[in-house]
């Protein structure tokens, strides 16, 4: 051991840099669930699981709705990179011998149609250091160990003591479905399977129903929709790994996270498809259900009764122009009846005879 104790402080110089780094995000993230646990303690009580695990629940909800923003860019981003896979293909057909050039042709295409690849991954970026900072001061509280300044100090200690043995369902926050304690298989681990049951649900179809309902026939052949396809069941099976091993508390956060991404996509490919989709013809027939024409109408717009009396003031005052407009055309005289043409011919006969005579 004494042999490598050299080897160990450079690492644990590494673990102490990356500890400085976090000191913001915990003082953040301690002090969001400590100022939302100071509003419920009143009503759930200060040592409950209830006023933790709802204070944890709103701080998930706070960090998501700030992100929205960014989610929406990370949709747009997604939608355009898998509308471009087929004229990604072709400029790899047609440079396959040069990979220099189809790099630069490649961002060409990019820049040309305003897409950006990274920012698909933003959003997961940003949202990273909020779990593992939740995950960090939650995982310290069970230890006993302070991690952000809300939680630290003689003067926050019962705050602190509070979190380490608040329970919910009388399975404590800091709880884990493995491994498992003296007592073996029990209430936590069902609540545990449970809460992680859910998630990989909710993960599952959050991942599918943006395969299969905003990817266009043409996108879905590309490699990037085979992607996408191993990700329906890949981040799935990645949360029945966290659910095994992360404390109760910190699967609570990815949890709520995991239910908000499923309702804010839904919203999101509901109300701004993109075209040439199964979602985008869904949005097609409710536009046209509500009197309006889809062309006039752009995917993501408030239809408020105003906008949409407008929309139809505008399609009606179109419609009569085009009317005024068209040339008119001459009344044709319609074509004599049987009765008018035997009468026509007896006429003519009589004038003929007369005139023989």
């Amino acid at each position: 051991m004494d042999l490598l104790q050299p080897l160990l402080v450079p690492l644990a110089g590494i673990n102490d840099f990356f500890s400085t780094i976090a000191q913001p995000f915990y003082w953040l993230v301690s002090g969001i669930m400590v100022a939302f646990h100071w509003l419920l303690a009143p009503i759930f009580g200060a040592g409950t699981g209830a006023a933790w695990g709802l204070s944890i629940v709103l701080l998930t909800v706070t960090v998501r709705a700030a992100m929205i923003p960014l989610f929406v860019k990370q949709i747009n981003s997604t939608r355009g990179m898998q509308e471009l896979q087929p004229k990604l293909q072709e400029l790899q057909k047609k440079y396959a011998d040069d990979r220099d050039r189809l790099g630069q042709e490649t961002m060409k295409l990019y820049k040309e149609e305003g897409v950006n690849p990274m920012a698909s991954c933003l959003p997961l970026l940003i949202q990273t250091p909020f779990f593992l900072s939740l995950y960090r001061v939650i995982d310290g509280a069970s230890r006993g160990q302070a991690r952000g300044s809300w939680l630290a100090g003689p003067e926050h200690q019962q705050l602190l003591d509070s979190l380490t043995h608040a329970t919910m369902f009388t399975v404590p926050l800091s709880g884990r479905f493995w491994p498992f304690g003296e007592a073996g298989f029990g209430g936590i681990q069902v609540l545990t399977a449970i809460m992680t049951i859910i998630m990989v649900v909710a993960q599952f179809f959050t991942s599918r129903q943006m395969y299969t309902r905003n990817m266009s026939p043409a996108a879905m052949n590309g490699p990037m929709a085979q992607q996408q396809k191993m990700m329906v069941y890949l981040f799935p099976a990645m949360y029945i790994f966290f659910g095994a091993t992360i404390p109760v508390g910190v699967l609570i956060y990815l949890l709520t996270t995991t239910l908000w991404s499923f309702g804010q996509q839904e919203w999101i490919i509901r109300n701004n498809p993109s075209p040439g989709t199964p979602a985008y013809l869904d949005w097609e027939e409710r536009i046209r259900a509500k009197g309006l024409n889809p062309r006039k109408v752009r995917p993501g717009d408030k239809l408020t009764r105003a906008r949409i009396a407008e929309l139809k003031e505008a399609e009606a005052a179109e419609v009569a122009a085009q009317q005024q407009a068209a040339p008119k055309k001459e009344k044709k005289t319609p074509p004599p009846s049987a009765a008018t043409r035997h009468q026509q011919a007896q006429t003519s006969r009589a004038k003929r005879s007369g005139k023989k005579k």
